[in-house]
């Protein structure tokens, strides 16, 4: 871990500092493509070639370099100041992260107050998976169209993903399939031996919500409250609500509204196991880069922005239907809808697997292992109560999302393989466009209160979350516990 010496006379960034510049991000209406995004990187560093240095990591599995590109605190060499590294792309459809790195490094270079506010020295890992990133730049021009986004979503099968395909051994499970993406975003990690590091995901619809690893939760002294705090103030200062709905995955312990504990895969795995079900089937993903970076005892967070708000996000008042009934619904549609896919997919006779249809494999079982598991959940007894209306709007936005995401994929993978030569696919694609455009439309008619959130906005409030967990580092090494 890096050394605090010098750093006694910094003073970190004030919430309230950190909630104007959150505000300050300059409007956009598109998301960069990956070129666009390499070449706005390069022009920094050739802009400011003193301060920013570049380091080639790997190639991607297209040959892709992966770059990272790394501006030293303000002393020069980096070897006083904390480190922090931000990895943009590790989930290629979740983009927003793109900007606030590239505001974020542009301001470190032209703000001198800031460097030294954060005393950090800061490393960026534009892109983790520049050849995912590609297949989604369809809808980054216009990032407002939901439809326009599930037609041209892809998100790579489970062991194809940069996110988790670190090493990961437990009970049953075992995977050590790393990809050579996977391995450039080992070396960053190694190389910078971040005290914090955020992995810029982001959400799709409904509110802002946050994972801390528990290297932060548990840390001695961490003192988070004033972390947490900032964190629910930042989405409601953007315009945001903040996510009181379901969690992604009910065994994730809430720390406070909107901000949970990250855990560990093991943990998991154990929830997975006493609930009944396979806790490693095929195609299960190995470790995350944040459990990865845990080795170097790094604090990590993720801070997840949606794209689209819902004033329902964060509504706890009683929604007026029993939550475990609501849970067996929501099992009902996914398991019919997973039963009509994988009936499809099962008549396909593909000559070749393309990255689409690989990802639709994966992902079209998903639908019926998330029924089984909220058919568990609805005997739980501590599900036999009254749902609150954020809770409800969560199922029903889980529901949309699945079918239209993984269904949209399958049917984009169906119509590519047709336009190729497979007159099968072609069929299929036929016969699944109907179904997929009524799954659209019943979204589309529950969910028209969604809002698309100006890209400045979603941005600026992952730059105050990246700033936020940065001056809490700060503080803490500053403030060390008592022996």
């Amino acid at each position: 871990m890096s050394h605090t010496s010098g750093l006694t006379a910094l003073e970190p960034l004030t919430g309230a500092e950190i909630l104007e510049r959150a505000a300050g991000l300059p409007a956009v209406q598109h998301y960069p493509s990956v070129d666009e995004l390499h070449e706005a990187f390069a022009a920094l560093a050739a802009q400011h070639p003193e301060q920013m240095s570049v380091t080639q990591l790997g190639h991607s599995r297209a040959g892709e370099p992966i770059l990272l590109y790394s501006i030293a605190d303000e002393g020069g060499d980096g070897a006083e100041a904390l480190s922090g590294l931000l990895a943009g792309g590790v989930h290629p459809n979740e983009p927003i992260g793109s900007w606030t790195m590239l505001h974020l490094a542009t301001q470190l270079l032209t703000d001198v107050r800031l460097r030294r506010c954060l005393a950090s020295s800061w490393h960026f890992l534009p892109c983790a998976d520049p050849d995912s990133m590609r297949l989604n730049e369809g809808w980054f021009h216009a990032p407002e169209d939901r439809e326009l986004y599930f037609q041209n979503f892809y998100r790579p099968a489970g062991p194809e993903q940069v996110e988790w395909t670190f090493p990961f051994r437990y009970k049953a499970a075992h995977f050590d399939a790393m990809l050579p993406e996977t391995h450039a975003l080992q070396r960053a990690i190694d190389l910078t031996r971040p005290d914090f590091y955020l992995p810029l995901h982001n959400a799709e619809s409904g509110g802002a919500y946050y994972y801390l690893s528990d290297t932060l939760c548990a840390a001695p002294g961490a003192h988070v409250e004033p972390l947490h705090a900032l964190l629910s103030e930042l989405p409601t200062a953007m315009g945001v609500p903040l996510h009181r709905g379901e969690p992604e995955a009910a065994h994730f312990e809430v720390l406070s509204p909107g901000i949970f504990a990250m855990g560990s895969l093991e943990e998991a795995y154990d929830w997975v196991e006493a609930l009944g079900l396979d806790p490693f089937p095929e195609g299960s993903t190995g470790e995350s880069s944040t459990g990865y970076a845990s080795r170097h005892g790094t604090l990590s967070m993720v801070a997840e922005m949606p794209q689209w708000k819902h004033l329902l996000a964060d509504d706890i008042s009683p929604g007026g239907a029993s939550y475990a009934s609501a849970l067996r619904d929501q099992a009902a549609a996914l398991s019919a809808s997973g039963e009509l896919l994988l009936e499809l997919l099962d008549r396909l006779a593909a000559e070749s697997e393309p990255p689409l249809l690989r990802a639709s494999r994966a992902f079209l079982p998903l639908l019926g292992q998330a029924a089984q598991s909220q058919r568990a959940r609805a005997e739980d007894p501590a599900c036999q109560r009254e749902a609150t209306v954020a809770e409800l709007h969560g199922l029903q936005g889980v529901l949309h999302m699945l079918r239209l995401r993984f269904g949209g994929m399958f049917l984009r993978a169906l119509r590519e393989l047709g336009i190729a030569g497979s007159p099968g696919a072609a069929s299929l694609a036929e016969e699944l466009s109907p179904v997929y455009a009524d799954w659209t439309s019943e979204a589309a008619e529950q969910e028209q209160d969604l809002e698309p959130i100006p890209i400045k906005d979603a941005a600026g409030l992952q730059y105050g979350a990246v700033l936020a967990l940065a001056a809490h580092t700060l503080r803490t090494r500053l403030s060390p516990p008592l022996a």
